[in-house]
């Protein structure tokens, strides 16, 4: 399985589009921390984070029906997490109506909406997009917390990271 930064445009909102999840405040700005699951002539899942310096928003990870239960949805979290702690992050939070068990899975934790940092509480996710019925997560990825969502051997050739 190939994972691979800033997947195009149109696949993400295609993605998106076709699980009825937001795609109104996407700009072109976003798709630097995005990421694919599949080729990159056409992703077959995508995931997103919002940077806030030590904080990240995950947001818009969608797995197309077909290859969903084939380890794309981990290995897409478990890169954005990679990507994340390599540039300072220390908690990942997200907001979700289906998968709040797929996500504690990962080693994501319910937390309550009040528990939001101003950072993520401004976000358009937070604010607006997603309902208040919405599960509202956190990981903590200091070294002593985090647990990689994805055990699997992990390789990189020209810029492409396979999952073994």
């Amino acid at each position: 399985m190939q994972i691979f930064r800033q997947p195009a445009a149109p696949d993400v909102h295609r993605l998106l589009n076709d699980s009825d999840l937001p795609t109104a405040d996407l700009t072109s700005q976003n798709f630097e921390h995005f990421f694919g699951c599949g080729s990159k002539q056409e992703s077959k899942g995508v995931v997103g984070l919002e940077i806030y310096g030590s904080r990240a928003l995950l947001r818009s990870l969608v797995v197309c029906e077909s290859n969903r239960g084939r380890g794309c949805g981990k290995a897409l979290v478990a890169e954005a997490e990679r990507y994340a702690q390599g540039r300072g992050v220390r908690y990942i939070y997200l907001l979700t109506i289906t998968a709040a068990k797929f996500f504690e899975g990962l080693g994501y934790t319910a937390t309550a909406r009040e528990e939001a940092p101003e950072s993520i509480r401004a976000t358009s996710e937070f604010s607006n997009l997603c309902p208040s019925s919405s599960a509202f997560m956190i990981k903590d990825l200091t070294p002593n917390h985090a647990n990689s969502a994805d055990t699997k051997s992990r390789g990189e050739i020209g810029g492409q990271i396979f999952i073994l």
